[in-house]
């Protein structure tokens, strides 16, 4: 692509040539574009210089296009409907999108939301390609850079400008351990929880949340005589419990999936670590004029509203 050349053209130029095609006479293309008739005549003496070609000779119903001109008809209009469409943006589909779309979530998250969003995306863009990350620090820097497109996360304590976001909803926390452990029996408390290792489940960018301090609480307490798991894999973590007599601090909504917490049982937590989880769907302002990004949005928020109605319904 030689840029000179393309510089040298005035895609005003291209428009009237366009109109002046349509209207098959100066003064109606002049009418059309809202200039004067020599001014008008100014343009076609430019277009002429731009073709090397006269375009257009007068005859007695106007203006008759050369065969030059009417070559460039054609091409002319696909030209221009394709800068019409540049500039407009076209119409969002969801049937026809092929694109994919990079989710941060933790995986306690994706447990409950996973299932039905991704139904309802099937059914509504079936061509749609979700891809979910469950460990990734820094996730506000991350939709900033395009990495991301969203993040659900824990609520952090601030947000820039540059960013929306919509609370989700919020859940008390619990001790979560097997049926049957020592700990189902009397009162949680801190000395009790110091007898037993404790697992750590994964949270991104945690010195950024509401729940740092209270985090930070469990693994104080713990005694050095116990050992501990940290992973990011929350049925790992499940799994683990329902077989030794490990502790895991999490959201009591997960026992509402009794297929992925069978065998669980959900505990107070001890005084002192009373705090309200509470989950945000995050996005950069970058995406606040994508159709796509705004419908997904919507879909995300639709799905978290049925699952709260479901839950309703059967409690």
């Amino acid at each position: 692509m030689d840029t000179r050349d393309l510089a040298r053209i005035d895609l005003n130029l291209l428009l009237s040539l366009q109109v002046l095609l349509e209207e098959g006479s100066v003064s109606r293309a002049a009418d059309r574009l809202n200039i004067t008739q020599p001014a008008m005549s100014k343009t076609l003496l430019r277009l002429r210089d731009v073709f090397a070609d006269p375009l257009f000779t007068r005859s007695g119903r106007g203006i008759q296009p050369t065969p030059r001109a009417n070559e460039l008809r054609g091409e002319l209009q696909e030209l221009l409907g394709g800068i019409d469409r540049l500039v407009k943006g076209e119409a969002f589909s969801p049937a026809d999108y092929d694109g994919e779309i990079t989710l941060a979530l933790s995986e306690y998250i994706g447990v409950a939301l996973l299932p039905p969003l991704i139904q309802r995306l099937h059914d509504l863009a079936p061509r749609l390609s979700i891809r979910t990350i469950t460990r990734i620090e820094n996730q506000l820097e991350q939709l900033a850079q395009g990495n991301l497109d969203f993040a659900i996360q824990i609520a952090q304590t601030t947000y820039p400008p540059a960013y929306r976001w919509q609370t989700l909803g919020s859940s008390p926390p619990a001790i979560l351990v097997r049926e049957g452990h020592p700990l189902t029996e009397g009162e949680v408390s801190w000395d009790r929880l110091a007898s037993y290792p404790l697992i750590r489940l994964y949270i991104s960018d945690l010195d950024h949340l509401e729940i740092a301090r209270s985090s930070e609480a469990f693994i104080r307490a713990r005694s050095p005589q116990q050992g501990s798991l940290e992973t990011s894999h929350l049925l790992t973590a499940l799994e683990v419990l329902r077989s030794t007599d490990y502790f895991l601090p999490g959201p009591a909504y997960l026992v509402r999936n009794e297929q992925a917490t069978r065998g669980i049982a959900a505990l107070p937590v001890p005084e002192g670590a009373s705090y309200e989880l509470q989950y945000r769907l995050v996005a950069h302002e970058r995406t606040a004029h994508s159709a796509l990004h705004n419908w997904l949005w919507e879909q995300i928020l639709d799905t978290l509203r049925g699952l709260r109605v479901r839950t309703i319904h059967r409690g």
